[in-house]
């Protein structure tokens, strides 16, 4: 069952502006975040020591004599692993790519999460202003 339409009071309609005006402003400063971004890529820089294939050799019964370190990019693509050699001097590469991902991921959902709220108040805003 749907309220019955009631006329906003001035001082409660100006709060809600201030409201939207920090929402506005937090959303702008969050926007310039993304400026300082440099190169990204999705996925885990890992670091690993193998076993060979040779059964007399040392990294077999000793983890410490284990072959590497080799490095990988993996990341999910199409519901799938995908590795992804890398030389030693690209790992560093990857791995500050990543984190710029994962940065770029956490402000992308506060920039969303903020622009539901604002668009929200702008559509009741818009529906008021109808029937006014």
């Amino acid at each position: 069952m749907s309220r019955p339409f009631t006329p906003m009071s001035a001082t409660r309609r100006a709060q809600q502006n201030a409201r939207l005006e920090r929402r506005a402003q937090r959303f702008h400063e969050l926007k310039r975040g993304l400026d300082p971004l440099e190169y990204f890529c999705k996925g885990t820089v890992l670091k690993r020591m193998m076993k060979c294939g040779k059964a007399a050799c040392a990294c077999h019964s000793d983890p410490d004599k284990r072959h590497g370190p080799y490095f990988e990019l993996t990341y999910k693509a199409n519901g799938k692993t995908v590795n992804v050699k890398l030389a030693p001097e690209a790992a560093p590469l990857y791995q500050a790519a990543s984190l710029q991902y994962r940065r770029l991921k956490i402000l992308l959902t506060r920039l969303e999460k903020l622009s539901q709220v604002i668009l929200r108040y702008q559509a009741k805003q818009a529906q008021s202003q109808q029937r006014d």
